[in-house]
């Protein structure tokens, strides 16, 4: 029976590693304007053994930043001390890293926290055999209540202010040791509930906020976590440096931010709405000139098809009126050159046959009268010449043959034919037949 609480343990206990694994990363936003001064204040006395101080600090939420008070808080377990949050400048922002509890304190920003946070380590206090033992030259005990106790003197030596960041313009330049960052890997448990309690009432609390309170918040510490009034409430007495609306700017920025994502949202919407209503107008644009051209072409292959239907038709109609004129119009009588051209010429036709009557009449051996008169070398003298000189009938028969003879100027081949002497037929020949004069 007693193995079953013995893993109940072991769950919790692995449950707090996981918690606590996360505890001193940085967590919330991150922002351009660091945390106004801590401010003056004093402790309230520790309410009973076992409670260990954690100091005030400045966080942020959605009015800006606002200061969450110093309490008393009961360990977690014995033998753990409480290591501080703190802004630190990283990235282009601050940030805030959040705090734990250790069996150690590590590394918490170099900050200037009070009652045995001096920026380093804790002087406030220690535990002894499962009792924590107070030091009263830091903390307020009340020895009569309380005996454990010691007395040690703190000495800083660190410059004292009251700067609540490190990094960044203006913030504490510390930077961890060796013995911070072996702290840092050790086992470590997430912030208890009685301090998210106190978170969760600084937070809704308006006066909290630095730009109500000027930075010197109305309570600044509490005897026990989320008690915010009656006598265990502490006041601030005094801000440990002039107030500047930085943390104003910063929650402007996120105002600005914020009212960016909007618009960007607005705008994506916008946007997405404008692209549908274009898609929308593109494509019913689309299906209206689809249906234009449709009906344009529709229209032009009905005006096509009436055009090929009339040009069939006038040329049906040209065609039959051809036909018509072919019938009705008379033979055309050819024109005088091309009767001309075409009837044999009768000069060729009486050569052709005067040839072979000429070759059958003619003597071989009678000498053909021009073949004598045209040799050149003995001229005739005038007796015989005169002798030669046809008789006038014969002139006129003469004559009248060339005439018939005559060549039309298409053939000049047959004109020469005709006017030589020995293929025309000789009419003194025929009608006397005496023999040619000689030479």
């Amino acid at each position: 029976m007693r193995i079953i609480p013995s893993i109940r343990s072991l769950l919790v206990a692995l449950v707090v590693l996981a918690m606590s694994a996360a505890s001193f990363a940085q967590i919330g936003v991150s922002i351009s304007v660091g945390p106004p001064a801590l401010p003056v204040y004093e402790q309230p006395p520790v309410p009973a053994q076992g409670y260990l101080w954690t100091p005030g600090y400045w966080a942020y939420g959605d009015g800006g930043y606002f200061f969450v008070p110093g309490t008393w808080v009961m360990a977690p377990q014995p033998g753990f001390l409480w290591t501080p949050g703190y802004w630190g400048w990283g990235g282009g922002g601050f940030a805030f890293n959040e705090g734990y509890w250790g069996p150690q304190v590590g590394f918490y920003g170099g900050i200037n926290y009070g009652f045995g946070y001096g920026g380093e380590g804790y002087q406030g206090g220690r535990w002894n055999n499962g009792q924590f033992q107070y030091n009263t030259a830091v903390n307020n005990v009340n020895v009569t209540n309380i005996h454990n106790t010691y007395n040690t003197t703190v000495t800083n030596n660190t410059t004292v202010n009251r700067v609540s960041y490190n990094g960044g313009a203006g913030g504490i330049t510390a930077r961890p040791t060796a013995q911070d960052q072996a702290a840092a890997h050790e086992k470590h448990i997430a912030p208890v509930a009685a301090q998210t309690q106190q978170v969760a009432a600084a937070r809704t609390n308006p006066e909290q906020r630095a730009s109500v309170n000027q930075g010197k918040p109305p309570v600044a510490a509490t005897s026990k976590p989320g008690e915010f009034t009656g006598k265990g409430t502490v006041a601030a007495k005094e801000a440990s440096a002039p107030y500047k609306a930085t943390e104003n700017k910063a929650a402007e920025s996120k105002a600005t931010e914020n009212k960016a994502a909007e618009n960007k949202a607005a705008e994506s919407k916008a946007t997405d709405n404008k692209a549908a209503a274009n898609k929308a107008a593109v494509s019913k644009a689309t299906d209206n000139k689809a249906a234009e051209n449709k009906a344009a072409e529709s229209k032009a292959t009905e005006n096509k098809a009436a055009e090929n239907k009339a040009a069939q038709t006038t040329e049906n109609k040209a065609a039959e009126n051809k036909a018509a004129a072919s019938t009705a119009k008379p033979e055309s009588k050819p024109s005088p050159q091309t009767a001309k051209a075409t009837a044999p010429k009768p000069e060729n036709a009486t050569h052709a046959k005067a040839a072979p009557q000429k070759a059958a009449a003619r003597p071989e051996n009678t000498p053909h009268p021009a073949a004598s008169a045209a040799k050149p070398e003995s001229k005739p003298s005038p007796e015989t010449a005169k002798a030669a000189t046809p008789k006038p009938q014969n002139a006129t028969h003469a004559k009248a043959a060339p005439k018939k003879a005559a060549p039309s100027p298409e053939n000049k081949p047959g004109a020469i034919a005709a006017a030589r002497p020995e293929n025309a037929p000789h009419p003194q020949a025929q009608a006397h037949q005496e023999p040619a004069p000689k030479t």
